[in-house]
């Protein structure tokens, strides 16, 4: 779990913080989901459970929104993301 940014931005170059910062970003929300996941099947009360499931699919969103940004601003992440899909298409037969 992070309690804090895990990047050093004094040591990037000023056109790589903002990607830096929207990965960073997308790790948090990451972990979020697994934590919040994990504790609704802890648990055997059905409230609690509902409400950290809810809140982990919110966390999904934010996934979404900050990868959107991310691809807005990194072309190579962009194409990587396009080569991945590429490549499992392949192996899966598709």
């Amino acid at each position: 779990m992070f309690s804090k940014v895990p990047i050093n931005v004094s040591k990037l170059k000023k056109e790589e913080i903002d990607k830096e910062i929207l990965r960073a970003a997308l790790m948090a929300e990451l972990d979020a989901i697994n934590l919040y996941e994990q504790m609704a099947g802890m648990t055997d009360n059905k409230e609690v459970s509902s409400v950290l499931l809810d809140v982990a699919k919110e966390e999904k969103t934010h996934i979404g929104e900050f990868q959107t940004l991310l691809l807005e601003i990194d072309q190579e992440q962009v194409e990587e993301m396009e080569a991945g899909r590429e490549e499992v298409e392949e192996e899966l037969g598709k």
